[in-house]
Protein backbone atom coordinates (compact mmCIF):
# COMPACT_ATOMS: atom_id res chain seq x y z
CA UNK A 1 0.00 0.00 0.00
CA UNK A 2 3.01 2.22 0.51
CA UNK A 3 5.02 1.31 -2.19
CA UNK A 4 5.61 3.47 -5.28
CA UNK A 5 2.10 2.37 -6.85
CA UNK A 6 0.34 3.46 -4.70
CA UNK A 7 2.58 6.87 -4.49
CA UNK A 8 1.60 7.30 -8.24
CA UNK A 9 -2.20 6.79 -7.16
CA UNK A 10 -2.47 9.08 -4.58
CA UNK A 11 -0.34 11.42 -6.42
CA UNK A 12 -2.53 10.89 -9.80
CA UNK A 13 -6.24 11.37 -6.82
CA UNK A 14 -4.39 14.86 -5.56
CA UNK A 15 -4.12 16.48 -8.53
CA UNK A 16 -7.74 15.29 -9.58
CA UNK A 17 -9.23 16.88 -6.81
CA UNK A 18 -6.82 19.91 -7.00
CA UNK A 19 -8.14 20.55 -10.44
CA UNK A 20 -11.38 19.90 -9.85
CA UNK A 21 -11.74 22.27 -6.74
CA UNK A 22 -10.54 24.65 -9.13
CA UNK A 23 -12.75 24.04 -12.60
CA UNK A 24 -15.64 23.24 -11.09
CA UNK A 25 -17.89 26.58 -11.52
CA UNK A 26 -19.40 26.49 -8.28
CA UNK A 27 -22.61 29.67 -8.39
CA UNK A 28 -21.43 31.49 -5.92
CA UNK A 29 -23.76 33.73 -3.28
CA UNK A 30 -23.86 35.86 -0.45
CA UNK A 31 -26.08 35.11 2.42
CA UNK A 32 -28.62 32.41 1.74
CA UNK A 33 -32.42 33.58 1.88
CA UNK A 34 -33.94 32.59 4.98
CA UNK A 35 -37.67 32.00 5.62
CA UNK A 36 -38.09 33.70 8.90
CA UNK A 37 -42.14 34.02 8.34
CA UNK A 38 -41.50 37.99 7.89
CA UNK A 39 -42.18 39.35 4.50
CA UNK A 40 -41.59 43.03 3.51
CA UNK A 41 -43.47 44.99 1.49
CA UNK A 42 -43.09 48.35 -0.85
CA UNK A 43 -45.43 50.22 -2.66
CA UNK A 44 -44.79 52.74 -5.60
CA UNK A 45 -47.02 54.47 -7.67
CA UNK A 46 -46.99 56.96 -10.36
CA UNK A 47 -45.57 60.34 -10.32
CA UNK A 48 -48.61 62.22 -9.69
CA UNK A 49 -50.52 59.64 -7.97
CA UNK A 50 -52.78 61.29 -4.89
CA UNK A 51 -53.44 59.77 -1.54
CA UNK A 52 -56.79 58.70 -2.11
CA UNK A 53 -55.16 56.76 -5.26
CA UNK A 54 -52.63 55.43 -2.71
CA UNK A 55 -54.90 54.46 0.07
CA UNK A 56 -56.77 52.09 -2.95
CA UNK A 57 -54.07 50.45 -4.09
CA UNK A 58 -52.43 49.51 -0.89
CA UNK A 59 -56.33 48.08 0.17
CA UNK A 60 -56.12 46.00 -2.90
CA UNK A 61 -52.92 44.56 -2.21
CA UNK A 62 -54.04 43.80 1.26
CA UNK A 63 -56.85 42.08 0.31
CA UNK A 64 -54.69 39.77 -2.38
CA UNK A 65 -52.60 39.07 0.05
CA UNK A 66 -54.69 38.18 2.94
CA UNK A 67 -56.07 35.81 0.83
CA UNK A 68 -53.49 33.71 0.47
CA UNK A 69 -53.49 30.78 2.90
CA UNK A 70 -50.06 30.34 4.29
CA UNK A 71 -50.77 34.35 5.48
CA UNK A 72 -52.14 34.87 8.95
CA UNK A 73 -50.88 39.21 9.05
CA UNK A 74 -51.12 42.03 6.82
CA UNK A 75 -50.45 45.71 7.96
CA UNK A 76 -49.57 48.47 5.46
CA UNK A 77 -49.50 52.29 5.53
CA UNK A 78 -49.43 55.09 3.12
CA UNK A 79 -48.57 58.63 3.00
CA UNK A 80 -45.55 58.93 5.06
CA UNK A 81 -41.93 59.81 4.11
CA UNK A 82 -40.94 62.78 1.56
CA UNK A 83 -43.19 61.43 -1.44
CA UNK A 84 -47.31 60.68 -1.37
CA UNK A 85 -46.54 57.85 -4.11
CA UNK A 86 -45.39 55.32 -1.60
CA UNK A 87 -46.36 52.75 0.77
CA UNK A 88 -44.97 49.95 2.77
CA UNK A 89 -46.87 46.49 3.79
CA UNK A 90 -45.37 43.98 6.47
CA UNK A 91 -47.11 40.78 6.15
CA UNK A 92 -46.61 37.76 9.20
CA UNK A 93 -46.76 33.93 7.60
CA UNK A 94 -47.78 31.45 9.37
CA UNK A 95 -45.54 28.75 11.49
CA UNK A 96 -44.16 26.00 9.15
CA UNK A 97 -46.22 23.42 10.28
CA UNK A 98 -49.41 25.25 9.49
CA UNK A 99 -48.63 26.30 5.65
CA UNK A 100 -48.87 23.11 3.61
CA UNK A 101 -46.15 22.38 0.87
CA UNK A 102 -44.81 24.54 -1.29
CA UNK A 103 -45.30 27.44 1.22
CA UNK A 104 -41.88 28.92 1.78
CA UNK A 105 -41.26 32.45 2.03
CA UNK A 106 -39.75 32.68 -1.59
CA UNK A 107 -42.51 30.19 -3.11
CA UNK A 108 -45.61 32.75 -1.54
CA UNK A 109 -43.93 35.79 -3.05
CA UNK A 110 -43.67 34.12 -6.36
CA UNK A 111 -47.09 32.65 -5.86
CA UNK A 112 -48.40 36.59 -4.79
CA UNK A 113 -46.25 38.42 -7.55
CA UNK A 114 -48.88 37.25 -11.05
CA UNK A 115 -51.63 38.53 -8.53
CA UNK A 116 -49.87 41.87 -7.23
CA UNK A 117 -49.23 42.68 -10.99
CA UNK A 118 -53.19 42.98 -11.49
CA UNK A 119 -53.19 46.07 -9.35
CA UNK A 120 -55.05 49.36 -10.48
CA UNK A 121 -52.72 52.29 -9.96
CA UNK A 122 -49.63 50.87 -7.69
CA UNK A 123 -46.72 48.36 -8.17
CA UNK A 124 -46.38 45.95 -5.08
CA UNK A 125 -42.98 44.29 -4.19
CA UNK A 126 -42.24 42.07 -1.84
CA UNK A 127 -39.23 40.18 -0.07
CA UNK A 128 -38.37 37.79 2.56
CA UNK A 129 -37.39 39.38 6.05
CA UNK A 130 -33.94 38.18 6.83
CA UNK A 131 -32.16 38.08 9.82
CA UNK A 132 -28.37 39.25 8.28
CA UNK A 133 -28.70 42.02 5.84
CA UNK A 134 -25.57 43.02 5.52
CA UNK A 135 -24.51 46.38 3.35
CA UNK A 136 -28.33 46.51 2.51
CA UNK A 137 -30.38 49.65 2.14
CA UNK A 138 -33.31 51.01 1.90
CA UNK A 139 -35.03 49.62 -1.38
CA UNK A 140 -37.81 47.77 -3.43
CA UNK A 141 -35.90 44.87 -3.59
CA UNK A 142 -33.08 43.12 -2.01
CA UNK A 143 -29.96 43.94 -4.41
CA UNK A 144 -28.86 47.55 -5.60
CA UNK A 145 -26.70 48.51 -8.49
CA UNK A 146 -26.06 52.27 -9.02
CA UNK A 147 -25.29 54.59 -11.66
CA UNK A 148 -23.87 58.21 -10.66
CA UNK A 149 -23.30 61.16 -13.17
CA UNK A 150 -21.79 64.67 -13.22
CA UNK A 151 -25.07 66.26 -14.00
CA UNK A 152 -28.66 65.33 -13.42
CA UNK A 153 -29.23 65.41 -17.24
CA UNK A 154 -27.05 62.22 -17.67
CA UNK A 155 -28.77 60.75 -15.37
CA UNK A 156 -32.56 61.39 -17.13
CA UNK A 157 -30.71 60.09 -19.72
CA UNK A 158 -29.03 56.89 -18.88
CA UNK A 159 -31.28 56.25 -15.81
CA UNK A 160 -34.36 55.22 -17.74
CA UNK A 161 -32.42 53.03 -20.18
CA UNK A 162 -30.28 51.29 -17.33
CA UNK A 163 -34.32 50.09 -15.83
CA UNK A 164 -34.90 49.24 -18.96
CA UNK A 165 -31.89 46.62 -19.49
CA UNK A 166 -32.23 45.13 -16.42
CA UNK A 167 -35.89 44.41 -16.61
CA UNK A 168 -35.25 42.42 -19.66
CA UNK A 169 -31.95 40.50 -18.37
CA UNK A 170 -33.06 36.94 -17.38
CA UNK A 171 -33.47 36.04 -13.87
CA UNK A 172 -34.38 39.50 -12.61
CA UNK A 173 -37.34 39.95 -10.57
CA UNK A 174 -38.91 43.15 -9.27
CA UNK A 175 -36.85 45.38 -10.84
CA UNK A 176 -37.78 48.97 -10.00
CA UNK A 177 -35.73 52.53 -9.96
CA UNK A 178 -35.88 54.83 -7.28
CA UNK A 179 -35.76 57.49 -10.19
CA UNK A 180 -39.22 59.39 -10.16
CA UNK A 181 -39.09 62.47 -12.70
CA UNK A 182 -42.49 62.18 -13.84
CA UNK A 183 -44.29 64.77 -10.72
CA UNK A 184 -46.07 67.20 -12.56
CA UNK A 185 -45.46 71.02 -12.18
CA UNK A 186 -47.60 74.10 -12.30
CA UNK A 187 -45.05 76.66 -12.88
CA UNK A 188 -46.59 80.42 -12.27
CA UNK A 189 -45.50 83.41 -13.55
CA UNK A 190 -46.23 86.50 -12.33
CA UNK A 191 -46.34 89.78 -13.83
CA UNK A 192 -44.85 92.34 -11.17
CA UNK A 193 -46.38 95.55 -13.07
CA UNK A 194 -50.08 94.24 -13.02
CA UNK A 195 -49.57 92.62 -9.22
CA UNK A 196 -48.37 95.94 -8.03
CA UNK A 197 -51.35 97.70 -9.76
CA UNK A 198 -53.85 95.69 -7.50
CA UNK A 199 -51.60 95.74 -4.81
CA UNK A 200 -50.04 92.34 -4.37
CA UNK A 201 -46.84 91.20 -3.88
CA UNK A 202 -45.70 87.96 -4.44
CA UNK A 203 -46.18 87.10 -0.49
CA UNK A 204 -49.66 88.01 -0.56
CA UNK A 205 -49.59 85.45 -3.20
CA UNK A 206 -47.64 82.64 -2.13
CA UNK A 207 -49.94 83.49 1.07
CA UNK A 208 -53.12 82.98 -1.28
CA UNK A 209 -52.26 80.10 -3.05
CA UNK A 210 -51.35 78.46 0.38
CA UNK A 211 -54.81 79.58 1.67
CA UNK A 212 -56.62 77.34 -1.31
CA UNK A 213 -54.31 74.46 -1.40
CA UNK A 214 -52.83 73.91 2.16
CA UNK A 215 -53.95 73.68 5.08
CA UNK A 216 -53.78 75.91 8.78
CA UNK A 217 -55.00 75.49 11.93
CA UNK A 218 -57.52 78.28 13.31
CA UNK A 219 -58.68 76.90 16.07
CA UNK A 220 -58.44 74.66 19.02
CA UNK A 221 -61.18 72.69 20.81
CA UNK A 222 -60.58 71.80 24.83
CA UNK A 223 -62.31 69.19 26.52
CA UNK A 224 -62.17 67.73 29.72
CA UNK A 225 -60.58 64.49 28.37
CA UNK A 226 -58.77 65.68 25.60
CA UNK A 227 -57.94 68.53 22.74
CA UNK A 228 -58.87 68.89 19.56
CA UNK A 229 -57.22 71.20 16.65
CA UNK A 230 -59.72 72.77 13.86
CA UNK A 231 -58.08 72.53 10.55
CA UNK A 232 -59.37 74.61 7.76
CA UNK A 233 -59.05 73.62 3.70
CA UNK A 234 -61.19 73.93 1.01
CA UNK A 235 -63.29 71.31 -0.65
CA UNK A 236 -61.26 67.98 -2.04
CA UNK A 237 -63.07 68.84 -5.45
CA UNK A 238 -61.58 72.20 -5.55
CA UNK A 239 -57.52 71.27 -4.93
CA UNK A 240 -57.32 67.98 -6.85
CA UNK A 241 -57.26 69.18 -10.22
CA UNK A 242 -54.89 72.45 -11.39
CA UNK A 243 -57.94 73.70 -13.71
CA UNK A 244 -59.18 75.05 -10.11
CA UNK A 245 -56.78 78.05 -10.62
CA UNK A 246 -59.33 79.37 -12.95
CA UNK A 247 -61.75 79.81 -10.12
CA UNK A 248 -59.12 81.24 -7.41
CA UNK A 249 -59.39 85.39 -6.94
CA UNK A 250 -57.57 87.79 -4.90
CA UNK A 251 -58.63 90.06 -2.41
CA UNK A 252 -57.86 93.71 -2.88
CA UNK A 253 -54.98 94.88 -0.88
CA UNK A 254 -56.07 97.01 2.05
CA UNK A 255 -53.49 99.51 1.85
CA UNK A 256 -54.46 100.29 -2.39
CA UNK A 257 -58.54 102.19 -1.90
CA UNK A 258 -58.80 102.31 -5.83
CA UNK A 259 -59.19 98.70 -6.00
CA UNK A 260 -62.12 97.35 -4.91
CA UNK A 261 -63.25 93.88 -6.28
CA UNK A 262 -62.17 90.93 -6.33
CA UNK A 263 -59.21 89.81 -9.29
CA UNK A 264 -58.68 86.74 -10.77
CA UNK A 265 -55.40 84.85 -9.93
CA UNK A 266 -54.55 84.44 -13.96
CA UNK A 267 -55.17 87.94 -14.90
CA UNK A 268 -51.75 88.40 -13.20
CA UNK A 269 -50.18 85.63 -13.65
CA UNK A 270 -48.88 82.70 -16.76
CA UNK A 271 -49.15 78.53 -16.28
CA UNK A 272 -46.82 76.55 -17.53
CA UNK A 273 -47.43 72.71 -17.13
CA UNK A 274 -44.65 70.30 -17.04
CA UNK A 275 -42.88 67.80 -14.98
CA UNK A 276 -40.03 67.76 -12.28
CA UNK A 277 -38.37 65.05 -10.03
CA UNK A 278 -40.28 64.36 -6.34
CA UNK A 279 -36.51 63.51 -5.05
CA UNK A 280 -33.12 63.85 -6.04
CA UNK A 281 -31.19 61.01 -4.61
CA UNK A 282 -27.42 61.25 -4.09
CA UNK A 283 -24.70 59.10 -3.40
CA UNK A 284 -21.35 60.52 -2.06
CA UNK A 285 -21.27 64.02 -3.47
CA UNK A 286 -22.90 63.14 -6.77
CA UNK A 287 -26.42 62.65 -8.08
CA UNK A 288 -27.07 59.04 -8.55
CA UNK A 289 -29.91 56.48 -9.40
CA UNK A 290 -30.17 52.92 -7.54
CA UNK A 291 -31.74 50.09 -9.67
CA UNK A 292 -33.04 47.22 -7.01
CA UNK A 293 -34.10 43.96 -7.99
CA UNK A 294 -34.53 40.05 -6.90
CA UNK A 295 -33.28 37.00 -8.60
CA UNK A 296 -35.43 34.53 -9.50
CA UNK A 297 -34.82 30.91 -8.18
CA UNK A 298 -31.66 28.92 -9.38
CA UNK A 299 -30.28 32.45 -10.46
CA UNK A 300 -26.76 32.94 -8.82
CA UNK A 301 -25.95 35.60 -7.37
CA UNK A 302 -22.12 35.37 -9.39
CA UNK A 303 -23.86 35.37 -12.68
CA UNK A 304 -26.09 38.39 -11.65
CA UNK A 305 -23.23 40.40 -11.24
CA UNK A 306 -21.96 38.94 -14.59
CA UNK A 307 -25.14 39.78 -16.60
CA UNK A 308 -24.91 43.61 -14.98
CA UNK A 309 -21.34 44.31 -16.03
CA UNK A 310 -21.99 43.07 -19.35
CA UNK A 311 -25.64 45.25 -19.75
CA UNK A 312 -23.38 47.82 -18.64
CA UNK A 313 -20.77 47.26 -21.44
CA UNK A 314 -23.30 47.18 -24.20
CA UNK A 315 -25.05 49.93 -22.94
CA UNK A 316 -22.07 52.38 -23.78
CA UNK A 317 -22.74 55.04 -21.09
CA UNK A 318 -20.26 58.33 -21.37
CA UNK A 319 -17.02 59.27 -19.12
CA UNK A 320 -19.14 61.16 -17.19
CA UNK A 321 -21.76 58.07 -15.81
CA UNK A 322 -20.10 55.30 -13.75
CA UNK A 323 -22.11 52.28 -12.36
CA UNK A 324 -21.16 50.69 -9.40
CA UNK A 325 -22.82 47.54 -7.50
CA UNK A 326 -24.73 48.87 -3.93
CA UNK A 327 -26.07 47.91 -0.75
CA UNK A 328 -25.77 44.11 -0.95
CA UNK A 329 -24.01 43.52 -4.01
CA UNK A 330 -21.52 45.90 -2.98
CA UNK A 331 -20.64 44.14 -0.15
CA UNK A 332 -20.38 40.12 -1.83
CA UNK A 333 -17.77 42.16 -4.04
CA UNK A 334 -15.85 43.50 -1.24
CA UNK A 335 -16.40 39.85 0.61
CA UNK A 336 -15.14 38.01 -3.15
CA UNK A 337 -12.17 40.24 -2.85
CA UNK A 338 -11.06 39.22 0.95
CA UNK A 339 -11.83 35.18 0.43
CA UNK A 340 -8.67 34.37 -1.47
CA UNK A 341 -6.79 36.33 1.28
CA UNK A 342 -8.84 34.97 4.31
CA UNK A 343 -8.17 30.84 3.09
CA UNK A 344 -4.47 31.60 2.40
CA UNK A 345 -3.68 33.05 5.50
CA UNK A 346 -5.11 30.44 7.24
CA UNK A 347 -2.99 28.02 5.74
CA UNK A 348 0.01 30.19 6.10
CA UNK A 349 -0.71 30.34 9.90
CA UNK A 350 -1.26 26.82 10.29
CA UNK A 351 2.39 25.87 8.39
CA UNK A 352 4.08 27.94 10.78
CA UNK A 353 2.36 26.91 14.31
CA UNK A 354 2.81 22.87 12.99
CA UNK A 355 6.44 23.86 11.50
CA UNK A 356 6.90 25.22 14.94
CA UNK A 357 5.29 22.10 16.33
CA UNK A 358 7.55 19.94 14.88
CA UNK A 359 10.17 21.64 14.18
CA UNK A 360 10.61 20.71 10.54
CA UNK A 361 9.62 23.04 6.96
CA UNK A 362 8.98 19.43 5.16
CA UNK A 363 6.27 17.37 7.56
CA UNK A 364 3.73 20.27 7.87
CA UNK A 365 3.05 20.41 4.05
CA UNK A 366 1.89 16.55 4.77
CA UNK A 367 -0.69 17.73 6.97
CA UNK A 368 -2.26 20.54 4.67
CA UNK A 369 -1.84 17.98 1.92
CA UNK A 370 -5.38 16.44 3.45
CA UNK A 371 -7.13 19.92 3.10
CA UNK A 372 -7.90 19.32 -0.86
CA UNK A 373 -9.35 16.42 -0.47
CA UNK A 374 -11.83 18.49 2.12
CA UNK A 375 -12.40 21.36 -0.29
CA UNK A 376 -13.26 19.16 -2.75
CA UNK A 377 -15.95 16.93 -0.75
CA UNK A 378 -17.27 20.23 0.30
CA UNK A 379 -17.52 21.61 -3.16
CA UNK A 380 -19.32 18.28 -4.17
CA UNK A 381 -21.81 18.12 -1.74
CA UNK A 382 -22.90 21.81 -2.00
CA UNK A 383 -23.51 21.14 -5.62
CA UNK A 384 -25.33 17.81 -4.88
CA UNK A 385 -27.99 19.78 -2.74
CA UNK A 386 -28.25 22.92 -4.74
CA UNK A 387 -26.63 25.08 -2.76
CA UNK A 388 -24.35 28.40 -4.09
CA UNK A 389 -20.80 29.28 -2.32
CA UNK A 390 -21.89 32.22 0.12
CA UNK A 391 -20.36 33.47 3.12
CA UNK A 392 -21.49 30.74 5.35
CA UNK A 393 -20.06 28.09 3.15
CA UNK A 394 -16.73 29.77 3.38
CA UNK A 395 -16.63 29.29 7.16
CA UNK A 396 -17.51 25.66 6.48
CA UNK A 397 -14.23 25.56 5.00
CA UNK A 398 -12.41 27.32 6.94
CA UNK A 399 -13.62 25.36 9.83
CA UNK A 400 -12.54 22.08 7.77
CA UNK A 401 -9.40 23.76 8.00
CA UNK A 402 -9.19 22.83 11.63
CA UNK A 403 -10.97 19.65 11.64
CA UNK A 404 -9.37 17.97 8.48
CA UNK A 405 -5.73 18.75 9.62
CA UNK A 406 -6.23 16.80 13.42
CA UNK A 407 -6.04 13.29 11.34
CA UNK A 408 -2.76 13.65 10.28
CA UNK A 409 -1.40 15.85 12.98
CA UNK A 410 -2.10 12.57 14.68
CA UNK A 411 -0.12 9.97 12.75
CA UNK A 412 2.14 12.65 11.86
CA UNK A 413 2.84 13.09 15.95
CA UNK A 414 3.13 8.85 16.54
CA UNK A 415 5.58 8.49 13.63
CA UNK A 416 7.75 11.62 14.37
CA UNK A 417 8.10 9.83 18.33
CA UNK A 418 8.08 7.00 16.92
CA UNK A 419 11.34 7.32 15.10
CA UNK A 420 12.78 10.50 17.32
CA UNK A 421 12.58 8.23 20.38
CA UNK A 422 12.03 4.59 19.20
CA UNK A 423 14.41 4.42 16.62
CA UNK A 424 12.14 2.76 14.24
CA UNK A 425 12.71 3.70 10.36
CA UNK A 426 10.24 5.47 8.48
CA UNK A 427 8.00 3.16 6.93
CA UNK A 428 7.34 1.49 10.14
CA UNK A 429 7.06 4.42 11.77
CA UNK A 430 4.67 5.51 10.00
CA UNK A 431 2.80 2.12 9.32
CA UNK A 432 2.69 1.49 13.35
CA UNK A 433 0.66 5.14 13.65
CA UNK A 434 -1.86 4.11 10.75
CA UNK A 435 -2.55 0.67 12.97
CA UNK A 436 -2.77 2.81 16.55
CA UNK A 437 -4.38 5.80 16.06
CA UNK A 438 -7.02 4.75 13.26
CA UNK A 439 -9.67 4.23 16.26
CA UNK A 440 -9.23 7.84 17.71
CA UNK A 441 -9.13 8.92 13.96
CA UNK A 442 -12.15 7.35 13.27
CA UNK A 443 -13.99 8.59 16.70
CA UNK A 444 -13.00 12.83 16.42
CA UNK A 445 -14.36 12.69 12.61
CA UNK A 446 -17.13 10.71 13.52
CA UNK A 447 -17.82 13.45 16.63
CA UNK A 448 -17.75 16.15 13.95
CA UNK A 449 -19.64 14.96 11.28
CA UNK A 450 -22.73 13.61 13.14
CA UNK A 451 -22.36 16.98 15.52
CA UNK A 452 -22.71 19.21 12.06
CA UNK A 453 -25.58 16.73 10.73
CA UNK A 454 -28.43 18.80 12.37
CA UNK A 455 -27.07 21.49 10.44
CA UNK A 456 -27.29 20.06 7.56
CA UNK A 457 -30.94 18.91 7.88
CA UNK A 458 -32.17 20.93 10.22
CA UNK A 459 -35.55 22.35 9.65
CA UNK A 460 -37.44 25.35 11.29
CA UNK A 461 -37.48 29.42 11.36
CA UNK A 462 -34.22 30.98 9.63
CA UNK A 463 -32.44 26.93 9.20
CA UNK A 464 -31.70 28.59 5.83
CA UNK A 465 -28.69 30.18 7.26
CA UNK A 466 -27.08 27.37 8.92
CA UNK A 467 -27.70 24.64 6.06
CA UNK A 468 -24.79 25.52 4.12
CA UNK A 469 -22.43 25.37 7.28
CA UNK A 470 -23.33 21.84 7.59
CA UNK A 471 -23.38 20.56 4.30
CA UNK A 472 -19.80 21.72 3.90
CA UNK A 473 -18.74 19.81 6.91
CA UNK A 474 -20.17 16.99 6.57
CA UNK A 475 -19.05 16.72 3.15
CA UNK A 476 -15.75 17.36 3.44
CA UNK A 477 -15.52 15.25 6.15
CA UNK A 478 -16.87 12.09 4.27
CA UNK A 479 -14.66 12.57 1.19
CA UNK A 480 -11.06 13.33 3.70
CA UNK A 481 -11.70 10.57 5.35
CA UNK A 482 -11.91 8.25 2.30
CA UNK A 483 -8.54 9.79 0.89
CA UNK A 484 -6.73 11.30 3.48
CA UNK A 485 -6.32 7.36 5.59
CA UNK A 486 -4.21 6.34 2.67
CA UNK A 487 -2.85 9.44 1.14
CA UNK A 488 -1.20 10.71 4.68
CA UNK A 489 1.10 7.80 4.95
CA UNK A 490 1.97 7.97 1.30
CA UNK A 491 2.62 11.76 1.38
CA UNK A 492 4.74 11.51 4.28
CA UNK A 493 7.10 8.45 3.19
CA UNK A 494 7.68 10.89 -0.16
CA UNK A 495 8.41 13.75 1.63
CA UNK A 496 10.52 12.45 3.53
CA UNK A 497 12.64 11.16 1.05
CA UNK A 498 12.98 14.78 -1.09
CA UNK A 499 13.32 16.03 2.78
CA UNK A 500 16.95 13.57 2.99
CA UNK A 501 17.37 14.10 -0.75
CA UNK A 502 17.93 17.73 -0.42
CA UNK A 503 20.62 17.67 2.99
CA UNK A 504 21.96 14.66 0.98
CA UNK A 505 21.86 12.00 3.67
CA UNK A 506 20.51 8.74 3.00
CA UNK A 507 19.21 8.54 6.89
CA UNK A 508 18.71 10.23 9.88
CA UNK A 509 20.43 9.67 12.77
CA UNK A 510 18.93 10.61 16.07
CA UNK A 511 20.06 10.24 20.09
CA UNK A 512 18.00 7.38 22.02
CA UNK A 513 19.00 6.79 25.39
CA UNK A 514 22.20 8.39 25.38
CA UNK A 515 23.77 6.67 21.84
CA UNK A 516 23.90 7.80 18.27
CA UNK A 517 21.24 5.67 16.52
CA UNK A 518 21.21 5.74 12.30
CA UNK A 519 17.65 5.36 11.28
CA UNK A 520 16.79 4.81 6.95
CA UNK A 521 14.47 7.10 5.79
CA UNK A 522 12.42 3.58 4.58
Amino acid sequence: MLGNPGLVLIALVLTIGLNVATAIKIPKGFFPVQDTGQLGGSLRGPEDSSYPNMIGALLQAQKIIKEDPAVRNVLGFTGGGEATNTGAGFVTLKPLNERGPNSSAPEVINRLRPKLAKITGATMFLQAGQDLRIGGRGSNAMYQYTIQADNVNDLQTWGPRLLKGMQHLPGFQDVSSDQQDGGLEQLLTFDRLGSARLGQTASSLDSALYAAYGQSQVSLIYTQLNQYYVVLEVAPEFWSDPGSLKDLYLHPSPTNSTVTGNAPLLSITSVKTGTTPLSLNHTGLFPSVTVSFNLAPGMALSDATLEIQQLQDRLKTPPTVRGQFAGTLQAYQESLGSEPVLVVTALFVVYLVLGILYESLVHPLTIISTLPSASVGAMLSLMMFKQDLNVISIIGIVLLIGIVKKNAIMMIDFALQAEREGGMTTRDAIFEACMLRFRPIMMTTMAALFGALPLAFGTGTGSELRRPLGITIVGGLVVSQLLTLYTTPVVYLALDRLRLRVLGKRRDTFHVDGGAVQVASD
